[in-house]
């Protein structure tokens, strides 16, 4: 099992984007610190959501800063970016950091962001497959042409090429978000784990591996293929001595958090979009995932991990807002939740 902290740069109310950059740069170095696996970097444009606007630009910092933790994206949003350009910035953290780069790709949603890079909304309803397969593509082969309905140019040397690293990993790992089972279909056909969102539970996340297991099958998949497969669950983490201090840590900041930047959120179209109602989120996040003692998140990642088959965790420490409170919630779970499950 490894498992690893979810870093979106959240910009809790009263604070500046400056403050949730700092705070996102120095629990990440704690990770390191504490013995965790991975750093997952979310991005996000225009809304205090997340003030990361590049996972790949931080992604550069945190590697530099560090010497053994990966580290991930969670997500790099693809529509809004050109397969080529996005798969040169990997290969480049791939070959420069010693092969700890992996690059997590997700759809994003249909947000004003589509309209300020020009990508327009059907890169978001119809381009996703498209811009993944040349992705893929970019980290895989030495040279890559494009004859697709939305990229088109003659073939060109892949530049750097990942498969120059001098490690034994031949390219960055790819990992896809998944929400729906089109989009499970699209990793599994092209054998590509998954990151799973943190708003669902157990139960969903392990009829997703399932089908993931049955598409990659009939996709012709081999079977080792199948079974290396390390799917990544998304949640929330926040440890304290007592279960009902670390519930009560997060109901009086996320909520706000929640509100404010999922308020934010602007579609490209002006159509209809339902938000969360945030205090009712918060406590569902606080069910679902390893929120309490060192020994209950323990026993709960090793639940999940039982029921699901999943053997990577990005887990949101920032939930209380609190620089201080952040890093010591980062190091408790390196001392005291890892220590238990290994």
């Amino acid at each position: 099992m490894r498992v690893g902290s979810f870093v979106l740069a959240a910009q809790f109310p009263g604070q500046g984007q400056g403050e949730a950059l700092h705070r996102a740069v120095r629990s990440a170095e704690v990770a390191e610190e504490a013995g965790l696996d991975t750093v997952w970097l979310a991005e996000h444009h225009f809304v205090p959501y997340g003030t990361c606007p590049s996972a790949t630009t931080l992604a550069a910092l945190l590697l530099g800063r560090t010497r053994r933790i990966r580290v991930g994206t969670a997500v790099s949003v693809l529509p809004t970016t050109h397969p080529v350009a996005l798969g040169e910035q990997a290969a480049l953290l791939h070959l420069t950091s010693g092969g700890r780069f992996t690059l997590g790709v997700g759809r994003g949603g249909p947000w004003i962001d589509l309209e300020v890079f020009g990508t327009g909304v059907e890169a978001y309803e119809k381009a996703f497959p498209e811009s993944l397969d040349l992705l893929v593509r970019w980290l895989r082969e030495p040279s890559v042409s494009a004859d697709g309905d939305r990229f088109r140019f003659r073939e060109v040397p892949v530049v750097p090429s990942p498969s120059e690293s001098l490690t034994d990993t031949a390219g960055p790992e790819v990992v896809v978000a998944c929400t729906s089972p089109s989009s499970v279909r699209l990793a599994a056909e092209r054998g590509l784990p998954m990151l799973l969102g943190m708003h669902v539970g157990d139960e969903e996340k392990a009829e997703m591996v399932t089908l993931w297991r049955q598409l990659a099958r009939a996709a012709g998949r081999s079977g080792d293929e199948i079974r290396s497969a390390a799917h990544v669950s998304a949640g929330v983490c926040q440890i304290a001595d007592r279960r009902t201090d670390a519930v009560e840590t997060l109901m009086k900041a996320m909520p706000g958090w929640l509100r404010q930047g999922l308020e934010a959120h602007v579609t490209v179209d002006g159509r209809a979009r339902s938000m969360r109602d945030p205090v009712a989120y918060t406590e569902l996040l606080c069910g679902l995932h390893p929120v309490g003692t060192a020994r209950l998140c323990a026993d709960r990642l090793a639940a999940t991990s039982e029921r699901t088959g999943i053997s990577r965790f990005a887990l949101l420490v920032e939930g209380s807002g609190d620089l201080a409170a952040t890093e010591e919630n980062v190091r408790r779970l390196g001392t005291e939740v890892l220590a238990q499950l290994r």
